[in-house]
């Protein structure tokens, strides 16, 4: 779409204002079209909770929850001081229709067009999360477990609740948190467990690891924290959703729950 005034001269054209989809020949570029944002679902268009924004040193994926003061990173592509090129691989036949989506689970994709076949002909070419873990495993995407699990090579394995790990299904979820204000709760502990805002957050601290657990205790919108004991990092969890499995034990996490 292409806008102009009375005498024809240009002013808006759709082409600067991607929405959740890159085109060939479109860029996020600071100054410019600075982010991509997902739709809310299949069916709603309005603006979902996951974003891909050129920042001024880095491209970076954001989540965006209502329970969360502000959106965490879930994946930056760091440039550093010598830059970086990321490669998606070519497909065999020869098309310029492609495409770059970020999906309504955070994903990111690229389709191209195979003009050679009569079914599915836009194929997958390039995702960023994917089962093998190359370049990111699914994992880090943060509902890649639905409301609450336990994910381990890019597969959810538990659902880890106060009497143990559970086997996993669309239907874990976390216990109902207490009531603001209440006092009537406890953690439960898990070990060898990170959250997946844990890998681009810094945390707080270095503090230990009971100063954590009265930083979450004293908000009640806290749903848990995690620890790092090697580094006496402290990260608060507004929303829980997809827990990762380290094979470091270090690395604990403290579910709250509400005493029987």
């Amino acid at each position: 779409m292409v806008l102009r005034d009375s005498k024809g001269k240009f002013i808006w054209q759709s082409f600067d204002s991607p929405t959740d989809t890159l085109l060939v020949g479109q860029s996020l570029r600071v100054g410019g079209a600075t982010r991509l944002v997902s739709r809310a679902s299949q069916k709603e268009n309005s603006d979902g909770a996951y974003s891909l924004v050129m920042e001024s040193k880095r491209l970076v994926m954001y989540y965006k929850s209502p329970n969360s003061p502000k959106p965490y990173i879930y994946y930056a592509f760091d440039s550093g001081d010598n830059g970086r090129l990321q490669n998606a691989t070519l497909p065999k036949y020869n098309s310029t229709l492609s495409f770059l989506r970020i999906g309504i689970d955070g994903s990111l994709k690229m389709y191209t067009y195979n003009n050679k076949v009569d079914y599915q002909a836009w194929e997958e070419t390039y995702t960023l999360f994917s089962r093998d873990g190359f370049p990111e495993g699914e994992c880090q995407l943060p509902e890649r477990c639905g409301k609450f699990g336990l994910c381990e090579d890019s597969q959810c394995v538990a659902c880890p609740l106060p009497g143990g790990l559970m086997g996993w299904s669309k239907f874990c979820e976390p216990v109902k948190p207490p009531a603001c204000g209440s006092k009537n709760f406890y953690y439960y502990k898990l070990e060898g467990v990170d959250h997946s805002m844990s890998k681009y957050a810094s945390g707080s601290g270095a503090m230990k690891e009971d100063d954590c657990g009265k930083k979450c205790s004293s908000d009640c919108k806290c749903l848990g924290y995690f620890y790092n004991k090697d580094t006496s990092k402290c990260w608060i969890a507004y929303d829980l959703q997809t827990l990762t499995k380290v094979a470091n034990s270090t690395h604990v996490g403290y579910i709250k729950a509400p005493k029987q």
